[in-house]
């Protein structure tokens, strides 16, 4: 299958994206890792987005999709994966969209995990980190730096759910809960999506 999964920060994506992707057999796909690979192995691509990166500005949607896209185009993506963290646009998921009909392939579903803004912000600003053998709180993990983050998510990357959902590929799931009890509720989302596609006309 292949699959995106979509939640606001705090909602667990990084965690159900390794256990949904081993129960699936398919690799977990982030941005951050495609990033790394390509910065360090000195690609073309990573070369160019670390420019902007060192300057502090956002790397281009062109140079990030084209990393994605080579990225699913290596063998261990072809029967499959499930991207973390990518499309954070409609534009990008545009661009998604394009690329795999270049690779012959489309979407089978996108999981967006739902958790209540409170209890995000209780789950973010409960993290610490243990500095000079002491326990504090990131500056980015404080109440209101959380609700900020949210605001922006919000904004930036919440369309999503209605992109994806008018093209009839969105499953919502409820995020709060035992982690293994998350996971049942998506791995029965993509059960049921895989049975609807394949009884159901072609979504192109």
């Amino acid at each position: 299958m292949r699959v995106v999964l979509l939640g606001p920060p705090g909602a667990g994506k990084g965690t159900q994206a390794q256990i949904i992707a081993g129960q699936l057999g398919v690799p977990a796909i982030s941005t951050g890792d495609i990033f790394r690979a390509n910065v360090s192995g000195q690609t073309e691509l990573g070369m160019k987005a670390k420019t902007y990166m060192d300057a502090g500005d956002l790397v281009p949607d062109e140079i990030t999709v084209a990393m994605v896209r080579d990225r699913l185009a290596e063998t261990d993506a072809k029967g499959g994966f499930l991207l973390d963290g990518f499309p954070r646009t409609i534009a990008q998921a545009e661009q998604l969209r394009d690329s795999l009909g270049e690779l012959g392939h489309r979407l089978d579903c996108v999981l967006e995990l739902v958790v209540d803004e409170d209890e995000l912000v209780r789950r973010l600003s409960g993290r610490r980190m243990l500095v000079d053998g002491e326990w504090v709180q990131r500056e980015d993990d404080k109440p209101e730096t959380v609700r900020h983050r949210l605001q922006v998510y919000r904004e930036q990357t919440a369309p999503l759910s209605g992109f994806y959902d008018s093209a009839g590929l969105l499953s919502r799931i409820d995020a709060i809960g035992a982690v293994d009890e998350v996971t049942q509720r998506a791995i029965a989302a993509l059960e049921q999506s895989a049975a609807g596609r394949s009884d159901g006309p072609d979504a192109g």
